[in-house]
């Protein structure tokens, strides 16, 4: 494809351009500023009728006045005479390029533009997405910030974000508390789920709906695996979780509960006589 002229092109037209013409192009320009002024409040009140978040409509209405001015700009320069076959051909290709170049942006754009319109989280929840979990900092067009339990900041590409399966634990308003620990086979299953009970009933800002609960899961190598779980509202959870570890340990302690642990054996032979 040739090279386009446009310099050419435009001093060719303008040349040509009248007072009529002018005058004709300002008639046109006010029309337009008009017709965006209507079309933007009944934008505003469709978009506030809907369930959009804030930010989202802020871009939507961004974007549609960007789209009128430019298509009001091709109209006023169209009313003047100049030829819009060059210019219009010249936006393309420059338009192809900024996409291509911007192709990952672009897609963490529009992946920012559905977790705003779909809500899967908001601020302040705790989630779990592409390996990382964490409170939700910040939400952007491009990035989200989570917070991990370690003090990181991590951000998470919206794009992969979008695209991967997503845990919300504060989406309930509760999380569920869960232990898994070996009691020996010397130990009545009645006895250790005693002690178990103790340890919740130790344990504070445990939920009473749903019920805590002990259960015999598993009979191991060494022992036998019981699971011990309740719930906890979401901004206890941390504390519960800890609380109930310590606890579940001193009432095995107070119970007789032997916790069993791999053991080596270790025979030293001497010389034989």
């Amino acid at each position: 494809m040739g090279n386009i002229d446009l310099a050419g092109v435009l001093s060719a037209s303008v040349g040509k351009v009248s007072v009529g013409d002018i005058l004709t192009a300002l008639a046109m320009m006010v029309i337009c500023l008009v017709v965006i002024r209507l079309l933007m409040k009944v934008a505003r009140r469709l978009l506030s009728a809907s369930k959009l978040d804030d930010r989202v409509r802020k871009y939507l209405l961004s974007g549609i006045r960007l789209v009128m001015y430019l298509l009001s700009a091709i109209i006023v320069i169209g009313s003047l005479g100049i030829d819009m076959t060059s210019l219009v051909a010249l936006l393309s290709v420059a338009s192809l390029g900024v996409t291509l170049a911007a192709e990952d942006v672009l897609a963490n754009v529009a992946g920012g533009l559905v977790i705003l319109s779909a809500h899967p989280f908001a601020i302040g929840d705790y989630i779990e997405a592409s390996g990382t979990a964490g409170t939700v900092e910040e939400i952007t067009l491009n990035y989200t910030k989570l917070v991990t339990p370690d003090g990181l900041l991590v951000m998470l590409p919206n794009k992969s974000l979008a695209d991967s399966q997503m845990t919300n634990y504060t989406a309930l308003g509760r999380r569920r508390v869960a232990w898994r620990l070996s009691a020996s086979y010397d130990a009545p299953t009645e006895t250790v789920k005693a002690a178990c009970r103790k340890a919740l009933a130790a344990t504070e800002n445990i939920l009473e709906d749903p019920a805590p609960a002990v259960r015999l899961s598993a009979y191991g190598g060494s022992g036998i695996e019981y699971t011990v779980y309740c719930w906890a509202a979401e901004k206890d959870y941390w504390e519960v979780h800890f609380a109930l570890a310590e606890n579940l340990r001193t009432a095995f302690g107070e119970a007789g509960v032997e916790i069993p642990y791999d053991h080596l054996d270790v025979h030293i032979l001497g010389d034989k006589p």
